[in-house]
């Protein structure tokens, strides 16, 4: 039999971290021995637990080691990790360590650096230089650069659960479904806001065109106003039929107020596009004083960033949606750090991608009508996505409801 010893400390018995990790084991075929324990006594206590583990092969064992990796276990005898030059440009050297959301380190001469903006499907870049290390995509390397290599000398911090998020937070890591309280989620979502904006963190919303269809603009805009929303992400969509509900009172060609179709109403969303783009932007519309209300005019005014990411079914587009997608990702990385929440509403395609960009540690609300958007999410590696089925306008309703109330 092969044999490693790991040790893994924290929260390991509330967070379920260590039965994770025997069951990674179990499934893998390997064998476990339990050398030494030591469980906290009160909440705020962590615990320790070093591990005997075993298996029938290296290859084996070296599996089973890089699974419970994800959860924090780490080799005794962990040495340096291993660095490899990229050698050529947009390509990572073989054998790259692919990264996650998690906390993560690496062992450089003997001590552990943590990697700067965590974000998962990319790798490690560390610099000899300043002694940093830090998370690159793939079209980000340049030829020469040190790339972490392989799992060894690289740890992460699992998610772990924290007693103020034992609530409804817990209750909406659930299966998926229509039938929850949503009161009472929504009044609880709007605490956790207010203990992020508490904290100094930022809210991220990120909308799709529904907020508009569904009637809930209003909401959305005595929001940003109110200072509940700190950065913006959509897509043409949103902007455009927003843009479209200020000039036309509709949306869709529909009028969000009566509920019925305008004459000619199809037209309307190119026609607002064209305007804007005749003036030369969202922003200069505004300025000029044509565009006077909405969830776009209400950012400008309100100097809350939005980024636009275009996408091939666009019409116009909009001046200010980008539409080179590894700029887009880039200009919404830019907006990551400092966000403590990201409210993810009415949008499957941009709830997924910038699930991908958030650490771990930031609290994703998906909300949908559809279940399956919440689950598609979670499905994608964003594991601390929580979701609530339910139309848009209500939910926005309710919420700002709550979040107007002292």
């Amino acid at each position: 039999m092969e044999t490693e010893t790991v040790e893994v400390k924290g929260h390991i018995i509330d967070s379920l971290i260590l039965p994770k990790i025997l069951d990674e084991i179990m499934n893998y075929s390997g064998e476990f021995e339990i050398l030494e324990i030591k469980i906290g006594q009160r909440r705020e206590e962590p615990s320790y637990a070093k591990l005997r583990v075993s298996a029938t092969s290296r290859m084996c064992l070296e599996e089973i080691l890089t699974r419970i990796k994800q959860h924090g276990a780490v080799q005794l005898d962990e040495g340096d990790v291993r660095l490899a030059q990229a050698e050529q440009e947009g390509v990572f050297p073989d054998g790259f360590y692919a990264t996650t959301n998690l906390d993560t380190f690496i062992r450089y001469q003997g001590q552990w650096v943590p990697v700067e903006r965590p974000e998962m499907d990319g790798g490690i870049l560390f610099s000899l230089e300043t002694g940093h290390a830090r998370v690159v995509k793939m079209n980000q390397v340049k030829k020469g650069q040190l790339i972490v290599c392989g799992h060894h000398g690289v740890k992460v911090i699992p998610h772990e659960r924290s007693a103020p998020d034992r609530n409804v937070f817990e209750f909406m890591a659930s299966s998926v479904s229509s039938e929850k309280p949503k009161g009472v989620i929504i009044k609880e979502i709007a605490v956790q806001m207010r203990s992020i904006k508490q904290r100094g963190q930022k809210i991220l919303v990120v909308g799709g065109p529904a907020i508009v269809h569904t009637g809930a603009t209003p909401h959305l805009v005595k929001m940003i106003k109110a200072g509940w929303v700190d950065i913006l992400f959509a897509g043409n969509a949103l902007a455009a039929h927003d843009v479209e509900q200020a000039l036309f009172g509709t949306s869709l060609g529909v009028y969000t107020e009566k509920g019925i179709p305008a004459v000619e109403g199809h037209e309307h969303h190119l026609r607002a596009i064209n305007l804007i783009r005749k003036h030369g932007g969202i922003r200069k519309t505004v300025e000029a004083g044509v565009l006077s209300s909405g969830i776009m005019h209400a950012c400008v005014i309100h100097r809350v960033p939005f980024v636009l990411a275009g996408s091939i079914r666009d019409d116009g587009p909009l001046p200010e949606v980008m539409t080179d997608v590894v700029a887009a990702q880039e200009a919404m990385r830019a907006f990551v750090p400092g966000v403590g929440v990201s409210l993810m509403i009415a949008t499957m395609l941009h709830a997924v991608a910038v699930g991908n960009m958030l650490p771990a540690s930031v609290k994703t609300i998906c909300i949908d009508i559809n279940p399956a958007v919440v689950t598609k999410l979670a499905d994608r590696g964003s594991f601390q996505a929580m979701g609530l089925v339910t139309d848009v306008e209500p939910f926005m309703r309710e919420l700002w409801e709550h979040l107007e109330s002292p």
